[in-house]
């Protein structure tokens, strides 16, 4: 049975304490936008996941409250930075397995200001779900006094730049575009646009990666309405007046860690390009698609060296080569794919439970042609990828039910 995402919706996201605000509130607001989106009410949906990392548990209930108490199941899930694209996936399953034909999937965070741990108090790394990832990088590289996340990315930047000959100015390229994409979101955390040199002259977090190619501790929430394709037929979804059309989840795939993120000792697998690279490939064989017939793209660039990593884990370029690829133009507006049009997280913002599900939203509003100023060109297939360390990646590929 096919699915579809019948309705989006989500907040701005903001800079953590700067909005008086609650998680419930998040969510009333991304996910009654969701809904009405979609044209349905929530007495309509029959299960919900919820995706959260920093809140106890059942605040997926609390938050799904504000919406109705109707007493559907409500699921909490955890799954680092990918739980939001975790959420959507358990939606997706359970329409497509029959479970279910109306599925709303919520994600939001309320952070605190300043970087992420590494996943351990008191930097005690030995209990941590990521020790076994920040070993390999400490075996490698020693531990500095910078932030983890920071470190491990940045330490996979340096291993790039040494094997391919890749670039400050290239890693800067991919900040740069991103923050002069969000100019045009009114979603964005950031809307501020700035050059290479100016993202070269940013304070440094761990070199090479500076200040303005980390992504943000951000508040907000996204949501999904994920529908049957007889649950559509029977409510006239994607026709009637009211209604957005929808957008078919043509292939989604998860992928964990395999022996092959730690036996090389290298950073650039433990942050996860292995992982990307097997779900794309098992997208591409379920949908029959390939990178060639995507538009669109929404990645998970947590870290300007991530985007990088990930062309190649997609196939947008061969291995070595996505430094020359985003220098090139070939990922922004005229392009061979806009990578990123919502600013992406470097720009947009990173509320963790929040951003799979704030990939898919902006990826339907490409694939219907109402992105206004941000909006691609003829775009018909978009691709999301949303990735966890500790780990966890999903690549979801998404296609224009009705051409345009």
């Amino acid at each position: 049975m096919k699915a579809y995402v019948a309705g989006v919706g989500m907040t701005r996201f903001e800079k953590p304490e700067t909005r008086e605000w609650q998680y419930w509130d998040m969510v009333r607001e991304a996910g009654n936008t969701a809904l009405a989106d979609a044209g349905i009410s929530y007495t309509d949906v029959e299960q919900v996941p919820v995706g959260y990392c920093f809140q106890p548990s059942t605040a997926g209930q609390r938050a799904a409250y504000e919406l109705g108490l109707t007493g559907i199941p409500v699921y909490n899930v955890n799954n680092n930075c990918a739980t939001g694209s975790t959420a959507l996936m358990l939606a997706r399953q359970l329409v497509e397995g029959g479970a279910a034909d109306c599925v709303l999937a919520l994600g939001f965070e309320k952070m605190k200001r300043g970087s992420l741990g590494g996943g351990a108090d008191g930097g005690d790394f030995a209990t941590s779900p990521v020790a076994r990832h920040y070993g390999v990088m400490a075996a490698r590289h020693g531990f500095e006094a910078t932030p983890p996340t920071a470190q491990i990315f940045g330490d996979a930047a340096r291993e790039h730049m040494e094997r391919h000959g890749t670039t400050e100015a290239q890693l800067a390229a991919v900040a740069a575009k991103n923050h002069r994409h969000s100019a045009h979101n009114p979603y964005a955390q950031f809307r501020d646009v700035y050059d290479v040199d100016d993202i070269l002259a940013a304070r440094t977090v761990h070199r090479p990666l500076t200040k303005l190619q980390c992504s943000p501790t951000s508040d907000g929430a996204a949501a999904a309405v994920v529908v049957s394709e007889r649950f559509a037929a029977e409510r006239g979804l994607g026709a009637a007046p009211g209604s957005g059309p929808l957008v078919e989840i043509a292939a989604q795939a998860m992928t964990t860690d395999t022996e092959e993120s730690f036996a090389s000792g290298s950073c650039i697998d433990v942050v996860g390009q292995p992982m990307s690279r097997a779900a794309a490939r098992q997208v591409y064989e379920r949908s029959g698609l390939g990178i060639e017939d995507v538009d669109v793209v929404e990645l998970h660039d947590c870290f300007s060296v991530n985007e990088l990593l990930t062309y190649e884990a997609l196939g947008m370029c061969a291995p070595g080569e996505s430094g020359k690829l985003v220098e090139s133009g070939a990922t922004t507006y005229g392009g061979r794919w806009v990578v990123n049009p919502s600013g992406g997280l470097i720009s947009k913002g990173h509320p963790l439970g929040a951003t799979g599900i704030a990939q898919v939203a902006e990826l339907v509003w490409q694939l219907r042609g109402t992105a206004g100023e941000r909006q691609v060109p003829g775009a018909e297939v978009g691709l999301a990828h949303n990735i966890g360390l500790g780990g966890a990646a999903v690549v979801t590929l998404l296609r224009a039910a009705v051409r345009r």
